[in-house]
């Protein structure tokens, strides 16, 4: 198993000391950096190892292209949305398989691009035409790796490829109620697999369950066998539409307390590890009970701040974290303004002290001090068509990527917004490239509509 530190002070101040004083701080990076190496990092969910969208690790290219710095290319069975994640010298997504009318988890390689197998673990590929079933990223804990459809099929396999065991969620606990094709991803913490359904309390399209009422829950297994730990129904005053979400629960660790986050259905709740229970609620960025607002990005934490990205251009709301009960809007630390700094679909990333918001619609890259929301810069991206995938740091560069593969490289910090390079991974044809670029080991993963690239200095 890869050992990964992080040497961030920002980022060790909000997940793992907060309680030190900065001299303490200090001496204890000091004595990080005589003992122990700088290693590369894996990136074992969605948004990477500290659940922000940021990596630690140094000596990443700025420029480089489809014919200079690619170190191999992998061609996929198929279209997938499922951000790769990499344990080693693993990588890990999901994709449809015409062929075999299903979902694959697949396993690449990532010395070579060779694919070592290729399973299916899902019926069906798709609802609609805006996506398929294979928009959920896989997590894993370097040992067994998890992949979870839109379909409800969740599985768990060993990293030879060995199906451990699988479930469908539908099956258990009723269909799917979602206009759209459900996309939230399964999160691993601590000993437990979780995943979030928030849904809506009424069938949709013929789709949801009929003979009960529909409800909104968070659910925790035990990875080993997939079986139930618990379920917590999470209710919501919500309607139609926006009880749904395609967000990912996120854990964090502020001021000594463990807890899982959740956004979605107009409102934002904290959760125990252990049970589920709900610890606190804010509530809403949907007073006037709009009934089309979806949740897609999901929530983000840094420098005791958490996140929440309203949907349709409306504002991004910055809360103090460590609540408890019904928090009140006076906990609200701040709130966006205008139209550049919102974000309907890419999750914002928390990178070296800062939160960066994508505006895939209008194309702004803001950067935004997470306390006081202060606008350091915001800068335009020249993209010919919308970015939904969500942004990712490292190296002191942040990496966003349109649906036709137009990749933007932009210089992060205070000082940053200088456009570093830009150039086109996609085909003519691409309309729908979702997966957020990789950067895991000292290479940049980049999945287009059905080719995988590993990208090397």
């Amino acid at each position: 198993m890869l050992l990964t530190v992080d040497f961030s002070l920002p980022n060790l101040q909000s997940h793992f000391l907060p309680a030190m004083k900065a001299s303490s701080i200090s001496t204890c990076l000091a004595l990080l950096f005589l003992a122990s190496p700088l290693l590369g990092e894996n990136w074992p969910n969605w948004r990477g190892p500290y659940f922000n969208g940021s990596s630690q690790e140094k000596n990443y290219p700025a420029v480089f292209s489809k014919t200079d710095g690619v170190a191999w290319q992998s061609k996929l069975p198929g279209e997938g949305a499922s951000t790769p994640i990499v344990w080693e010298d693993s990588v890990f997504l999901t994709s449809i398989d015409e062929s075999k009318k299903g979902i694959v988890g697949i396993c690449i390689d990532a010395k070579t691009g060779e694919i070592r197998w290729s399973k299916k673990f899902g019926e069906g590929m798709r609802h609609d035409e805006r996506s398929t079933f294979s928009g959920s990223s896989p997590v894993t804990d370097g040992e067994t790796v998890f992949f979870f459809s839109g379909a409800g099929d969740l599985a768990a396999y060993d990293f030879a490829g060995n199906q451990l065991w699988h479930r469908n969620i539908e099956d258990d606990y009723g269909e799917f109620a979602f206009q759209w094709t459900f996309s939230s991803s399964p999160q691993l913490h601590e000993g437990t697999l979780y995943l979030q359904v928030l849904q809506r309390d009424e069938p949709v399209n013929g789709r949801g369950a009929k003979e009960s009422g529909i409800e909104s829950y968070l659910l925790a297994m035990d990875p080993k066998t997939g079986k139930t730990k618990w379920t917590h129904i999470r209710p919501s005053d919500a309607v139609k539409e926006s009880l749904e979400a395609f967000s990912t629960p996120i854990p964090i660790l502020h001021n000594g307390r463990p807890e899982l986050v959740i956004s979605g259905g107009d409102c934002l709740t904290g959760h125990d590890l252990e049970t589920g229970e709900e610890l606190w609620r804010w509530g809403t960025y949907n007073p006037e009970k709009i009934g089309h607002w979806r949740l897609v990005p999901s929530p983000v934490y840094g420098q005791g701040t958490l996140l929440v990205c309203a949907p349709k251009g409306a504002p991004i709301y910055a809360i103090e974290a460590g609540k408890n009960g019904n928090v009140p809007d006076t906990s609200l630390l701040w709130t966006s303004e205008g139209k550049e700094v919102t974000a309907d679909v890419p999750t914002p990333l928390f990178y070296d002290g800062y939160f960066y918001v994508l505006n895939g619609r209008n194309k702004f890259l803001s950067c935004i001090h997470p306390t006081s929301g202060k606008v350091l810069w915001s800068k335009a991206i020249d993209g010919k068509v919308k970015l939904e995938a969500s942004p990712t740091g490292v190296d002191g560069k942040i990496y966003v990527m349109s649906h036709l593969g137009e990749i933007f490289v932009i210089s992060a910090g205070m000082e940053g917004g200088e456009l570093l390079h830009s150039t086109t991974f996609g085909e003519s044809q691409s309309v729908n490239i979702r997966a957020s670029i990789v950067p895991a080991n000292g290479t940049l993963y980049i999945r287009t509509d059905d080719v995988l690239y590993a990208v090397r200095k």
